[in-house]
């Protein structure tokens, strides 16, 4: 496999962790709040993702950091994804939909 290749197949596993490790963190927001153990929740999703991300990126680099470094651009576009299609319009911690602030 060439090296062009290589670095796509990494950029897209990175944009495979990335959105299970923000989508995992979406989920778990939800059903923390629904819980009467919220921090176990947190505590459990933290500790879960993390080990998914952390051997995900160690297996994906093989050792070079050209291969770490597009896995780990793939996982930032998966975080804007994620978060772009998990945010609530018109939030009060933000400007106004129509692009003035309030």
């Amino acid at each position: 496999m060439n090296d062009g290749l290589k670095l796509f197949a990494a950029s897209l596993a990175g944009i495979i962790l990335g959105t299970v490790f923000f989508g995992g963190l979406w989920l778990t927001v939800r059903a923390a709040l629904a819980s009467r153990h919220p921090a176990a929740w947190f505590l459990g999703s933290l500790v879960l993702r993390s080990a998914v991300a952390l051997a995900g990126f160690y297996l994906v680099s093989g050792g070079d950091w050209r291969r770490l470094a597009a896995c780990l651009a793939g996982f930032v576009v998966a975080r804007l994804v994620v978060t772009w299609l998990t945010s609530i319009p018109g939030r009060a911690d933000g400007p106004a939909p129509g692009g003035s602030a309030r």
